[in-house]
């Protein structure tokens, strides 16, 4: 059977002094849970009726409502069915109307006690588009009210609708009207109002109670979306320093940094790390206000075995409490450390790409209170620390790469140079060549004396190709690891002094060599050197000295002898044995500081090939590198500059006293 008018409409007109009013569905889920709170914590057995208007809404509070039918045996739940809401019973009463019914449309709560009276009588006239999401927007409109008299008139009007579906509940209702009071209205309204302002000072309660739990319910959800805003937002501006640069100093500087400033009061460290690596001092930390930094120094936390069994399995290590935690406990020695920088709680994160070690990235909560790292806060660091680990891979293969590009131009330029050298070197003395025995051949007439100095020239020449060829090959086989080496002890000062004699054989009226000095010590020892390499060293070094300082200028050879100390300081932490060093210096055209490296590359030349007024194929000092390297010492040169002279040093391994 189908009711036709809704019962706020038939409320209205037997009470037509009654307002409404308009009211958000979460305010009457408010008012509504207050009312039935009334009912779960007090004494009394009221009268219940409650509209769902659909069976589904019933669904969300059954629990609740079979709570309240413990209390009482009059309670009706009225709704339009929608799945097996005709088959529920007791504890309550259900009611299903036909889902045409006015009902369908209407929110109805009524409360009669022995103490109290409360209902609710509204009907929907304003519904959301999208009512899954904005289900807590609907609106209703009607009346809230204490007044016995309007809740009376509403229950007997509704219950009327549920004689019409439910004729078998007469008799249960006739109860209900004699127990309630519904037959007439209490004329003694002094009692009534007494009555009533207890209890809305107890409704009053309940319903401030139900608010407030709702308000907290609002803030803490409202934190959890500002952290997770926070959170958000700390990502995205480290994938952007990411993808702005891939210079991983600015990575790090801006994850400390971000990342401090979601956690406080803190201390966020980051650092390269591996296991069998030696550690290195902390260089990019964040630190709120007055903590102690650990900027500089070493700091050994995930080198201890507690931490890096845990961090090698790629797990976080998340510690509320460090002065209570069983593990920290049992090592004494880290509770101190940690107790040292106030760390109160910490977490440690790995940062790994592939199972490759690439550092750590630690946040220490530094406060008389512990902190709890829940999920998100794990979830969080971690997810930076990948983005991390993804910025250095690619800084390494960026730095890779642009190592590869400048390895590639300088073999490009290395060919270039070959191409250009060897092409000039070798066709010039061949032509020469070719000039001199062409001449020979067609003139048989020719002056004996014109014959000896085509034929001068020729050798010479000559020889220039030899040794141009020879250079190419030593130093194939020395960078090939091809040739045998003797090694002995020898006299650096008879090699010297003969390289010079040789040197000075070559003089000649169109070159004529620079004044040489020799000022070696008297008691220099034997050193320990391949002498065929050694002389070539000598050789070379000294030709260049003689070739950029012209016929007025000198060269002075000196040798000093290096103790452990001294030698060692060249450049390695590791002890060298005794060595002595070479000097040769000269007061030729001198060589640019930024060059004193460079010319020691292949195919160097000071001049473009096209423009030199020194021939040479830039390969006699790449020579002198591989030899002494080979030797077991070092070679490096030092200038002031353009037209200061230069100097030129190589260190030889003195040979053990027998």
């Amino acid at each position: 059977m189908k009711t036709s008018n809704s019962l706020l409409h038939d409320l209205l007109q037997t009470l037509p002094s009654l307002r409404c009013q308009v009211y958000f569905k979460s305010s009457l889920t408010a008012l509504s849970h207050a009312m039935e709170d009334l009912i779960l914590v007090g004494i009394d057995k009221p009268l219940v009726i409650a509209n769902f208007q659909q069976e589904r809404y019933y669904l969300q509070e059954t629990r609740r409502y079979q709570r309240i039918a413990q209390r009482t045996d009059q309670v009706y739940v009225l709704a339009a069915p929608e799945a097996n809401f005709k088959r529920l019973s007791d504890p309550l009463v259900t009611i299903p109307f036909h889902p045409e019914d006015a009902l369908a449309q209407e929110w109805h709560l009524i409360i009669i006690g022995k103490k109290y009276s409360a209902c609710i009588v509204c009907q929907e006239y304003a519904s959301p588009v999208d009512g899954s999401s904005l289900d807590q927007a609907r609106q209703f409109k009607g009346i809230w009210t204490f007044d016995r008299e309007v809740n009376i008139a509403a229950a007997k009007l509704l219950m009327e609708k549920i004689l019409n579906y439910r004729p078998d509940l007469a008799s249960k209702i006739e109860v209900a009207r004699q127990r309630y009071g519904l037959t007439q209205v209490n004329s003694d309204r002094t009692a009534d109002n007494r009555v009533l302002e207890i209890d809305a000072r107890l409704f009053t309660d309940r319903l401030v109670t139900y608010l407030q739990n709702s308000q907290y319910k609002q803030i803490k959800a409202y934190r959890t979306i500002t952290k997770k805003e926070r959170q958000e937002r700390l990502i995205n501006t480290i994938s952007t320093a990411i993808r702005q640069s891939l210079n991983p100093e600015e990575i790090f500087a801006v994850t400390v940094k971000e990342l401090s400033q979601v956690f406080s009061p803190c201390r966020c460290l980051l650092y390269p790390y591996h296991p069998t690596e030696k550690l290195t001092p902390i260089e990019y930390e964040a630190l709120a206000h007055g903590l102690t930094s650990l900027k500089g120094k070493v700091w050994s936390l995930a080198k201890h075995p507690l931490f890096q069994t845990i961090l090698s399995q790629d797990k976080v290590v998340a510690i509320a409490d460090t002065t209570q935690d069983l593990g920290i406990q049992a090592h004494p020695d880290l509770s101190k450390q940690l107790q040292e920088f106030g760390i109160r709680s910490c977490l440690v994160v790995s940062i790994r790409y592939h199972q490759k070690w690439l550092g750590i990235l630690e946040l220490h909560h530094c406060s008389s209170e512990p902190l709890i790292w829940d999920d998100s806060d794990k979830s969080l660091v971690e997810a930076i620390a990948t983005q991390v680990a993804v910025a250095l891979i690619q800084a390494q293969a960026y730095t890779n790469l642009e190592t590869l590009n400048h390895q590639l131009a300088a073999l490009e330029r290395t060919q270039s140079n070959l191409i250009a050298i060897v092409g000039h070197e070798l066709r010039t003395p061949l032509s020469t060549i070719q000039v001199c025995l062409e001449s020979i051949a067609n003139e048989p007439d020719m002056p004996i004396e014109f014959q000896q100095t085509m034929l001068q020239t020729a050798l010479a020449d000559s020889e220039r190709m030899r040794r141009l060829i020879q250079d190419f090959l030593t130093l194939s086989r020395l960078e090939g690891g091809m040739l045998n080496w003797h090694i002995e002890p020898v006299s650096l000062q008879t090699i010297l002094e003969l390289v010079i004699s040789s040197l000075r054989k070559t003089q000649t009226e169109d070159r004529t060599l620079p004044a040489i000095f020799l000022e070696l010590p008297s008691d220099l020892p034997l050193v320990l050197a391949d002498g065929d390499g050694l002389t070539e060293v000598a050789s070379k070094l000294l030709d260049n000295a003689c070739k950029f300082t012209d016929s007025k200028g000198k060269v002075t050879i000196r040798a000093q002898i290096l103790n452990v100390e001294e030698n060692g300081s060249q450049g390695k932490e590791k002890k060298s044995p005794p060595a002595i060093e070479v000097i040769i210096a000269d007061t030729g055209r001198g060589i640019e500081p930024n060059q004193l490296e460079a010319i020691f590359a292949r195919f160097y030349q000071e001049e473009g090939f096209m423009q030199r007024t020194i021939g040479g194929t830039g390969l006699g000092l790449a020579i002198c590198r591989q030899i002494v390297g080979k030797l077991g010492g070092k070679i490096w040169a030092t200038s002031q500059g353009r037209g200061r002279g230069s100097e030129f040093h190589f260190t030889i391994p003195i040979a053990p006293t027998i």
